[in-house]
């Protein structure tokens, strides 16, 4: 440590350039500690006297303004907009050329530059009195003269001049204030400004002199941990630069997938122990995955690209799931015909596959108005292209709507009394049966696809014969793989292909069994050891990878994502169609009527209304409540008792009643009461608790009593 000087963390990683690291710092006094470790973002640490420190990359955090006149700290965000002029040296300097050599700021990179003189100044034929100043523009070098620098002077008529003073010039020099404004990130980025002192320009503080210091947040490795560190510059440790005697200590790097698969291939294959493991939220849901903890130990034995193929069983009571399937797989297929619930799927799959051919499966009413066309159960379409087409009426205003289609041939079955027909003859009739029909986009329906190929293929015949997706059944199981997750479901569908970069891998006590883990869909943190590799260095294992892995539905929805992000979303049925909602017949007259007219009306109405009840109304239904008596006098009518069966002695009695009787009916000169109604209490008649129903019957005495009022009313 001989020669070293010790130096405050942040000022030793201010000073330091991310080109140069990784840099290898070592503590010598202040040890940071809370109880023995603390925790920052994160991250424990302990830094003890002796610790070496691997410091692998650093980011801007914040910049501290210290006040000049009080030490007064506060931060500063990195990315603060506000701007800043240099504050000039306020101490003399005795030569030109010692004021330009003693400027922090480089002098080509930072004109002009203007300086002032305390005493007159003489060039040749030429005086410049004191106090002037002067503008460096740039500095004049040639071969066998001395150096000058070339300024402008400012006259006494406010005329530029231009004079060359030489950098031997002595006297008594000050540095003058700039109008150049720096941001912040501006003055972070160069390491001649941050030694500068600043102040603030349009703001409360414009007066007061700042030193302005970076916080950064670093990221280090230790000899005696695994894992990253991270922590800011602030702490208050000394430490000193070691790299240079430092440069055989071992010091534990830990990479991601990522990191591991850019290693160079002599890398492979090689003993890893895992420092991290994957996060809990994993979209993967395979065999291998709950062994890969932290502390565990895996062979990486090579690294690829695979060609990946995702597979998802239909929606059925049971919920989905979802396969990375390997193209190596070695088990066959059989296509299995795709179903569709729309017109817009298929001309979605007619994109991929042209010339498709569809059964119907459901039948569908012919609907004029919205261009919808009758289908039955059976007939087959073939998809031919895709057009506009005009419906009848859409608009308010009578005149057809434009909305996309499909254009299909209609595929009759062929009679039976055609079999006697030459084959040419038999041709042209087939063509004469093959109806032209438009369907629209947004038309509901039910299809499936028509299929005639009955063949087996390979999974990588699949993926380069026909587009995706694609439904599929396993025909034969993949005969290498001891259990075969793909057999046994009625239908798979082939989502898309991928090419992931991948690593195999295996465990420690099994490293023939192998399986590949794609690198951009698994975080975790791992260090490559020096451990041997569990076999003998001549005698390699033969590999059997894995070729099936089981995925979340998170993994497929974010494979959607990337692959379908522009995807156009199916059109919607035009606006103002009114076969959709028919137009109800308004209530209310359109003219005015007499009072005749208005009575013939209502009779006519409730005609109407008392046949519909008829019709509607069954014996298992409650009749409708008869019609209130028409009271000429003011007593109120005679109630006949409820009957009641005489099988039950159990009687009850029911809720007592009134009359109500409005004052309109009452005769001159009555007093009312402040209600204006007359209530009259009824007499408890005997509950009928045997009867099926839960309403009174009404006898005949009623019933006579209401036809000799509606006779009065007659003859009146």
């Amino acid at each position: 440590m001989a020669g070293k000087i010790a130096l405050p963390l942040q000022h030793l990683i201010a000073s330091l350039d991310k080109t140069c690291l990784p840099k290898i710092l070592q503590v010598i006094s202040g040890v940071y500690f809370q109880g023995s470790i603390y925790e920052l973002s994160g991250s424990e640490v302990s830094f003890s006297t002796g610790d070496l420190i691997k410091v692998i990359d650093m980011e801007l955090q914040s910049v501290c303004c210290e006040d000049i006149s009080n030490n007064e700290k506060f931060e500063l965000p990195a990315n603060h907009t506000g701007l800043f002029k240099v504050d000039p040296e306020e101490m003399p300097y005795n030569t030109v050329e010692e004021m330009l050599s003693m400027r922090p700021v480089g002098l080509e990179s930072c004109l002009p530059f203007t300086f002032s003189s305390h005493s007159k100044m003489t060039f040749d034929n030429f005086t410049l009195g004191a106090g002037r100043a002067l503008t460096v523009l740039s500095i004049e070098r040639h071969e066998g003269e001395e150096d000058q620098v070339r300024c402008h002077v400012r006259g006494q008529d406010e005329a530029l001049f231009e004079v060359c003073v030489p950098l031997s010039s002595r006297g008594e020099f000050y540095e003058c204030e700039s109008e150049e404004c720096f941001t912040l990130l501006e003055i972070m980025s160069s390491a001649c400004l941050r030694s500068r002192s600043f102040r603030f320009i349009n703001t409360t503080k414009c007066e007061q002199r700042f030193v302005l210091s970076p916080i950064y947040q670093v990221h280090a490795i230790m000899n005696l941990r695994k894992n990253v560190l991270t922590f800011p510059s602030s702490l208050e440790v000394d430490v000193v630069d070691v790299t240079e005697l430092c440069k055989d200590v071992n010091f534990v790097t830990p990479l991601s997938l990522t990191e591991v698969f850019s290693q160079p291939d002599e890398s492979f294959p090689s003993v890893v122990e895992i420092l991290e493991g994957p996060e809990t939220h994993s979209p993967f849901k395979c065999s291998w995955l709950p062994d890969i903890t932290k502390n565990e130990q895996l062979v990486f034995h090579k690294k690829g690209t695979s060609a990946l193929i995702l597979l998802s069983s239909l929606k059925s009571r049971k919920p989905q799931q979802y396969f990375l399937v390997s193209q190596q797989y070695g088990g066959r297929f059989r296509r299995q015909p795709r179903e569709f619930s729309s017109v817009y799927e298929l001309y979605a799959a007619s994109i991929q596959a042209p010339g498709l051919m569809v059964g119907v499966t459901r039948n569908c009413e012919e609907v004029e108005e919205e261009g919808l066309p009758a289908l039955s159960v059976g007939e087959q379409l073939e998809v031919v292209r895709w057009d506009r087409m005009e419906l009848p009426c859409g608009s308010s205003e009578g005149q057809g709507q434009s909305v996309e289609g499909l254009v299909c041939h209609r595929v009759q079955e062929p009679d039976d009394e055609d079999d006697g027909e030459d084959g040419d003859e038999e041709e042209v009739r087939q063509e004469e049966k093959k109806e032209e029909i438009s369907l629209p986009l947004y038309m509901q329906g039910h299809f499936v696809e028509v299929l005639t190929d009955n063949k087996r293929y390979r999974l990588r015949d699949l993926g380069t014969k026909f587009s995706l997706p694609l439904d599929v059944k396993v025909a034969s199981r993949d005969t290498e793989l001891k259990t075969d997750p793909l057999v046994g479901f009625a239908c798979l569908r082939l989502e898309g292909a991928m090419l992931e970069p991948t690593i195999q891998a295996s465990f420690l006590h099994r490293p023939d069994h192998c399986f590949e883990i794609p690198t951009q869909w698994l975080s975790m943190s791992v260090c490559i050891t020096e451990d041997p590799l569990p076999w003998p260095s001549d005698q390699p294992p033969k590999c059997h990878v894995d070729k099936v892995i089981e995925v979340k539905e998170r993994f497929f929805h974010e494979f959607c994502k990337r692959g379908n992000s522009d995807a156009a979303p199916p059109p919607r049925p035009p606006k103002g169609n009114l076969s959709l909602h028919p137009p109800k017949e308004s209530s209310k007259p359109q003219k005015k009527t007499s009072n005749a007219n208005k009575s013939k009306q209502r009779a006519d109405e409730s005609v109407t209304t008392k046949e519909f009840a008829d019709l509607t109304l069954n014996s298992k239904r409650r009749p409708p409540a008869p019609l209130p008596p028409v009271i000429f006098d003011d007593q109120p009518p005679p109630l006949a008792p409820r009957k009641h069966s005489a099988a039950k002695t159990t009687t009850g009695k029911a809720l007592p009643n009134t009359y109500v009787k409005r004052a309109e009916s009452t005769k001159k000169g009555e007093d009312l009461p402040e209600d204006g109604v007359i209530q009259v209490p009824l007499c408890e008649v005997v509950a009928d608790v045997d009867s099926d129903h839960d309403y009174e019957t009404v006898d005949d005495t009623f019933v006579t009593m209401v036809k000799n009022a509606q006779e009065n009313v007659g003859f009146f």
